[in-house]
């Protein structure tokens, strides 16, 4: 039997939004409320993030590294995960005007994907 996420109550969520790697409001919003589907959002969420993220650092090849980021950016923003989101955007302009990503914004990356997928393991755990 599934457990439902401890969502916090709308305000503390406005109060604390900016300290937290999810924007619960925003992932509340996008799944209309519904907690089981948050829960299953934010799992499947966990799950990918860390895989997206190591063929991002293991991939030579631009494209792949382009549809990478992508693919992370697009599924942070979708839950939430701004400052996620952020990193990787700038990872994206690195792309664009460089032809790499720097190997610094990698490692604020990998800090970003390691604290969002702390962040939910905690979320679902309780």
């Amino acid at each position: 039997m599934a457990q439902s996420v401890s969502i916090p109550s709308l305000e503390s969520a406005r109060v604390d939004r900016t300290n937290r790697p999810i924007d619960l409001v925003h992932l509340a919003r996008q799944t209309m409320g519904d907690q089981m589907l948050e829960q299953e959002v934010l799992r499947m969420f966990e799950r990918q993030v860390n895989v997206y993220f190591e063929r991002l650092r293991a991939t030579h090849d631009h494209y792949e590294l382009e549809l990478g980021l992508h693919t992370l950016r697009s599924a942070s923003v979708g839950i939430g995960a701004t400052a996620l989101a952020d990193i990787v955007r700038g990872a994206e302009r690195e792309l664009a005007e460089a032809g790499r990503v720097d190997p610094e914004t990698l490692d604020d990356m990998a800090m970003a994907v390691s604290e969002v997928s702390a962040y939910i393991l905690n979320l679902i755990a309780d």
